[in-house]
């Protein structure tokens, strides 16, 4: 990935009021190739064709597939999100789009990146702007992870490798994962894509490769207390040989990739 130096079928519960909480019944998880159509609800799909969205950010849909993760995710109107490490905003504006003016989106910004960067969080461009005035950045350490309100979501991509390697901190992740457990809503959910390592390869590859081991992030996150509730393999290219680090020109932009989908149970405080 590109290191984040500052830097988340039919249509679903249309009608839900903004005071419904975001997470229902999961909804079904996105095609596995990515190849054949699916039907987006309808909050999503206007998030992504929003004009107020960059041209590059949407060149860049092809291959994050955007749509499907906010769908497997469960985004519906009104909801509150965390972005957690939200470098540019890619995910940051299409949340707020899709949560919708009674949502609220939270970009969670590590002060460990504002210290190597030595300069704002990019997302405070986003938070500032007019379209987005439902963005509010949070500066903070990745142990003090803490959101104003209780979450319906807290997502990561492409970034919970980092959390281990030293310019982090690195970050203790066990606590890091209680607290956003803390910070949920009993029955929110906690999404994290990364890059794919080498199974077996637990931290190896974290700062050389830009990789992590799925199993690892299974493993800590199910340990502070979340059931892991399915995968979407939008993301997944077995021919990504899992070697080679995610820069590289013939993979970037290409990678295999996990969607992992956990929740807090519905009976956690």
């Amino acid at each position: 990935m590109r290191k984040p130096l500052l830097s988340l079928v039919a249509v679903l519960g249309l009608a839900a009021c903004a005071t419904e909480p975001m997470m229902g019944p999961p909804p079904p998880p996105p095609p596995s190739s990515g190849a054949a159509a699916v039907a987006l609800p309808a909050n999503i799909a206007a998030a992504l064709s929003d004009p107020s969205r960059p041209a590059a950010d949407m060149v860049r849909d092809a291959d994050r597939h955007p749509g499907e993760v906010l769908a497997f995710a469960g985004v519906r109107p009104g909801a509150k999100v965390a972005d957690l490490i939200p470098g540019g905003g890619y995910f940051t504006r299409i949340f707020s789009k899709a949560v919708g003016p009674r949502g609220a989106v939270y970009a969670y910004v590590p002060d460990e990146l504002t210290k190597i960067a030595n300069r704002e969080p990019a997302v405070n461009a986003i938070a500032r702007d007019p379209a987005y005035s439902n963005v509010k950045v949070v500066l903070n350490t990745l142990p003090n992870f803490a959101a104003p309100e209780k979450l319906d979501l807290v997502f990561t991509a492409q970034n919970y490798h980092d959390m281990h390697d030293k310019f982090m901190g690195p970050a203790d992740l066990s606590v890091v994962n209680r607290q956003i457990f803390k910070a949920l809503k009993p029955g929110g959910v906690y999404m994290v894509i990364d890059h794919s390592a080498e199974a077996g390869s637990g931290l190896r590859d974290t700062d050389t490769l830009h990789r992590i081991d799925a199993a690892v992030v299974k493993s800590e996150v199910t340990a502070a207390g979340f059931i892991f509730e399915g995968e979407s393999r939008v993301l997944r290219n077995p021919a990504d040989s899992r070697k080679t680090n995610v820069r590289d020109a013939g993979i970037r932009g290409k990678t295999d990739q996990f969607v992992f989908k956990f929740r807090k149970p519905a009976n956690a405080r």
